[in-house]
């Protein structure tokens, strides 16, 4: 088992939700964390409790992207682990989106994702490990109805990752993946906490004990992908 004590780990769309899960979580395993978001008091709160470093950054926006990293390796001379879980969606009929809400989701679950690993990889590379998880979603896996331009998005970032694996695999860096069904988050601007939402739906801790399960696992094991659903969800 890889024990997290020490480890510098840097996580994307911490203010909230899974992000939030994931970074309260790693900081009790005694991991360092870097929370990154683009909202300052929500992201202060929460370092406050990680005793961590909080950045702010837009993780779509290539210069903030390239000084998250090199802000984490100037305060902690390290980096470890990163975590791209910034995500966004919306939904509706095809011919009613505008292009704006597709750049919008495109730039956050793709394009954040792809600057992120863009700016980490040299530095894992350098050292001959490092492990990068993306945040998915099952649709990355399915399409659905009304899900034209966040699927579509889901579906670039699985490839991203998968292609990337196999990039980095060869200097000793792990990828993973990983696909949550439905989670009660503040996604798609829907208030967690219902109590129909309690009985359907994920809890943002279950995503997180499955980040914790993929980072603990042996030198030697990579966790390439993991789905998890609630028991209501058909698959």
């Amino acid at each position: 088992m890889t024990d997290l004590t020490d480890q510098v780990v840097i996580v994307s769309g911490a203010s909230r939700g899974i992000g939030r899960a994931v970074a309260l979580l790693l900081a009790l395993q005694g991991a360092k964390v870097v929370a990154v978001a683009r909202s300052e008091d929500e992201l202060t709160e929460l370092t406050r409790k990680t005793q961590g470093l909080s950045i702010v950054a837009d993780v779509a926006d290539e210069t903030d992207a390239q000084h998250v990293i090199d802000e984490t390796l100037r305060h902690y001379g390290q980096l470890d682990i990163l975590i791209c879980n910034a995500g966004v969606g919306s939904f509706n009929n095809l011919e009613q989106f505008g292009a704006a809400e597709w750049d919008r989701m495109f730039d956050t679950n793709v394009k954040g994702t792809f600057l992120l690993c863009k700016a980490a990889v040299p530095h894992f590379k350098a050292q001959k490990k490092g492990h990068i998880i993306g945040i998915a979603s099952d649709v990355s896996k399915r399409t659905f109805a009304h899900g034209t331009a966040y699927g579509a998005s889901k579906y670039a970032q699985d490839a991203l990752l998968g292609s990337l694996r196999k990039e980095v695999r060869p200097h000793g860096i792990k990828v993973s993946t990983i696909y949550p069904g439905l989670v009660d988050t503040y996604f798609n601007d829907t208030t967690p906490g219902s109590a129909e939402a309690e009985k359907t739906h994920l809890r943002p801790v279950d995503i997180a004990q499955a980040v914790r399960y993929v980072l603990e696992a042996p030198p030697h094991v990579v966790v390439d992908e993991l789905m998890l659903h609630p028991l209501t969800q058909e698959w």
